[in-house]
């Protein structure tokens, strides 16, 4: 979150976290070379050493975008940036009339006529502009500049002078279209460095507890995948009421226009078509995927029950798109729809004017899915009894995010959001929290799990206990850091403070 908010001390948290990471790969190599492979070709080791070199990759494009644009420069930089002030021409243009001497003479500026036979009021205020605009500038660097020659001191004294001059330097050589480019493959990486890590966290389970072997890798992967999806849901979710899509007006709020935000991002759809369109995309692709753990084997009735699931999937998403789409809902109202000037005309004006409720998106269909499957699951037959438990857990978690939804969205119907800010309705703490519970323990009910969770003689509460624990902890971790997320920003802001003649 710092590095997203250009902070400061974004490189130095990823050096730190590179600096423990580092050391758990040292106790990892020494543990790997004592111990026997007890997994065989795993994907975590391969994905570990993956995931550093592309988190390495990233602190080496921080290090070059920072000596770009950062304040480490050497002391004849930091004196040239001094020199050189924001001076009008109309300023310089009298100075040069009053110092003939201090400045070529072999050129005039274009609206000067040359003569020089100003009165002397004239030039008298253009010198005291002059200085005014002098010390404005030594305004806005004089601060800059103390407190970089102060820093670039202090790094001199711990001995960090050689390195500063050798990325100054290499970051110079770097074009600008290509450091361009750097940077937005810098920004992509801080995203995806968030489901890489999961995915490493993910396969270090496995590993560890040396469970999906054989074909029982379909049915891990299966499990993973899509308890995966619920969890970043009920994380998206989570942001979504702290305000992180709130440019979008993705955070119970009123759409910001184009004007206030960019032209792209006013483009992009609602956050209920995102989700019906997850939907869809996920039921048109798992029709095709659901018998792979048994392929060339005949179809049983639990397969055609799952198969029916993504069908479900296919046709709600694809209806919640419709619902989203601007253009059939205008279709849909052609049927009252009357002549534009009887419309305009009259004391029925004001009838033809759009609910309230038109302004902002209210799809039940992703909550109604949701709903459907976690009645399903609840009631879906196990091969044992723990397996049906785990199973009724998260499906019922399922149907707490729908209700908790179906609340939101009748709180937004009686008042519809007004304000560019996050509206922050408390059931979706709900949603979130059943989503991100659900997502953990839908990832538990996979069968080499529940299969270790009965021969330890371990039941079904245990799992759901321990969940319920983790959830709160993770969603009060993620709400700590977009909190020094914003704290990041206001901090930032503060250092380009609008004032006359610059910036602060």
């Amino acid at each position: 979150m710092l590095s997203i908010t250009r902070s400061r001390l974004a490189l130095l948290a990823q050096l730190a976290f590179f600096g423990l990471n580092g050391f758990g790969l040292l106790l990892a190599t020494v543990y790997n070379s004592k111990a026997p492979d007890l997994y065989e070709n795993n994907l975590h080791h391969k994905l570990g050493w993956a995931v550093t070199w592309v988190f390495l990759a990233q602190i080496l494009l921080g290090l070059l975008k920072f000596y770009s644009d950062g304040p480490w420069l050497d002391e004849g930089s930091h004196e040239e940036r001094a020199a050189f002030m924001p001076v009008s021409v109309d300023r310089m243009a009298a100075y040069q009339q009053l110092h003939p001497d201090s400045l070529p003479a072999m050129h005039r500026y274009s609206h000067d006529s040359g003569q020089g036979t100003e009165p002397d009021s004239t030039r008298s205020n253009s010198l005291s502009g002059l200085h005014e605009e002098k010390e404005g500038a030594q305004n806005y660097h004089g601060s800059e500049t103390t407190e970089n020659m102060n820093q670039l001191q202090h790094r001199k004294s711990l001995g960090l002078a050689v390195m500063d001059r050798i990325f100054s330097r290499t970051s110079a050589k770097v074009p600008k279209s290509v450091m361009k480019l750097l940077c937005l493959l810098y920004d992509f990486v801080d995203r995806l460095i968030l489901v890489l890590g999961f995915v490493a966290i993910l396969t270090g389970i496995v590993t560890y507890g040396g469970v999906f072997h054989g074909n029982n890798v379909f049915n891990g992967l299966a499990h993973a995948i899509k308890g995966g999806i619920f969890f970043w849901y009920g994380l998206l979710t989570l942001g979504r009421w702290m305000g992180s899509f709130a440019d979008f007006g993705w955070a119970w709020n009123v759409r910001p226009p184009a004007g206030l935000v960019s032209a792209r991002k006013a483009a992009v759809p609602s956050a209920e078509f995102v989700e019906s369109f997850v939907i869809f995309l996920y039921g048109s692709t798992n029709v095709f995927l659901e018998h792979l753990a048994a392929w060339g084997d005949a179809w049983t009735a639990q397969d055609l029950e799952h198969v029916s699931i993504s069908v479900m999937f296919f046709g709600g998403g694809l209806c919640g798109m419709l619902i989203e789409s601007k253009r059939v809902r205008d279709l849909l109202n052609t049927s009252i729809s009357g002549p534009s000037q009887f419309q305009q005309s009259g004391h029925l004006k004001d009838k033809w004017d759009p609910p309230k409720t038109y302004s902002f998106s209210m799809n039940p269909f992703p909550g109604l899915i949701i709903l459907l499957l976690g009645l399903m699951m609840s009631s879906h037959h196990q091969h044992s009894v723990v397996s049906t438990m785990v199973h009724k857990q998260w499906g019922t978690l399922f149907v707490g995010f729908a209700l908790a939804r179906a609340v939101t969205y009748i709180l937004t119907y009686i008042s519809p959001p007004t304000s560019y800010f996050p509206s922050r309705p408390p059931s979706e703490l709900v949603t979130s929290f059943c989503l991100i519970a659900g997502g953990i323990i839908f990832i538990a009910s996979n069968k080499d799990t529940v299969a270790a969770m009965e021969r330890h003689d371990i039941n079904a509460m245990f799992i759901f206990t321990v969940t319920m624990g983790l959830t709160a902890f993770l969603m009060s971790w993620t709400i700590i850091v977009l909190a020094v997320k914003g704290w990041a920003t206001k901090k930032s802001k503060m250092l380009f403070v609008p004032r006359q003649g610059g910036l602060l």
